[in-house]
């Protein structure tokens, strides 16, 4: 660890020692009215998301390995991505060049827990790109134990008339067909005791009406994932996804319109969004052997006091 990000790692202990006891408060909705244009930044989105999780200790779990994880500039990947360097992880990150701003941030944030970050840009929708991608981070990094499929495309639509063949298209090459893409590069660099972690959502076990497209590909990531963790658990190799409902980031007010994105999240018993910091520790369980070794093919909902799904 260079002394500048010793330093840094130092400055976000002492700070995280100053919230260690009782409930962290999160932004309640309505939040403020506000829209980007795709993909969305996480530095413009307010109030912005948070990652930090100041209640969150590091034990060491992930000490040593390397994760790989898709869509990790921003959101719920970015979140995932510090909670992985805190556990003591190196991490490489995937992003759009639109992103690189976002994605700089969450390197500098992997870096401060006193960990190696690397950023590749790189679209998961092309099977060659998603090659170049896995041998970049095991070239950086000299392995690859823990792969975080979570790079998504979303866009309401009201009416399926208004739902293109071109959207239907560019959504599956996305969600669906860029985990497969990263799961087959990253194979072979994966031994016993890796993982792969995949994003669902609560619309791929309910559906969502402005959302078919979307919905129906996190279905289809719920079966991938119960299938694909068949089919690797001889070589072991575990298999899991996180279906979370409404998490706050920047998918959100680059998709809906600014009025619906203040509403967000707010039909929950929680009566808000989920952070991104709240979420993040589920993949930790399902990256770490020592808190889940006996869990493959599970899909875990996160919904804010729901408690039924499908």
């Amino acid at each position: 660890m260079t002394t500048r990000n010793r330093k840094a790692s130092e400055r976000k202990n002492r700070s995280r020692k100053k919230n260690v006891s009782g409930k962290v408060k999160q932004p309640k909705s309505p939040m403020p009215t506000q829209h980007q244009e795709k993909p969305g930044l996480e530095s413009k989105v307010k109030p912005r998301p948070r990652y930090e999780a100041p209640l969150y200790h590091g034990s060491g779990k992930l000490k040593d390995k390397v994760a790989l994880i898709t869509g990790g500039d921003s959101g719920i990947g970015r979140a995932v991505a510090v909670l992985f360097a805190r556990e003591g992880a190196d991490v490489a990150i995937t992003y759009l060049p639109e992103e690189k701003s976002d994605a700089d941030e969450t390197a500098q944030a992997i870096q401060a827990e006193g960990r190696e970050a690397l950023t590749i840009e790189g679209d998961v929708t092309k099977p060659a790109v998603c090659r170049k991608i896995v041998e970049r981070a095991v070239n950086e990094f000299g392995k690859l134990d823990i792969l975080v499929n979570n790079a998504a495309y979303q866009q309401h639509q009201e009416k399926l008339e208004d739902l293109t063949e071109e959207q239907w298209d560019h959504t599956f090459k996305t969600n669906i067909y860029g985990y497969f893409y990263m799961a087959k590069a990253a194979l072979p660099h994966l031994r016993e005791g890796s993982a792969i972690v995949n994003t669902g959502s609560i619309t791929g076990l309910e559906g969502s009406k402005e959302l078919l497209d979307y919905a129906t590909t996190k279905g289809a990531i719920h079966a991938f994932t119960k299938a694909l963790a068949q089919n690797l658990i001889d070589r072991g190799i575990r298999v899991n996804c996180v279906a979370p409902g409404p998490v706050w980031t920047p998918l959100n007010p680059s998709d809906k319109k600014a009025k619906d994105v203040a509403k967000f999240g707010a039909d929950t018993p929680m009566e808000r969004p989920a952070q991104p910091e709240e979420i993040a520790p589920a993949f930790v369980y399902f990256a770490s052997e020592a808190d889940s070794s006996y869990v493959t093919g599970e899909v875990l909902t996160l919904l804010g006091g729901e408690t039924t799904a499908g």
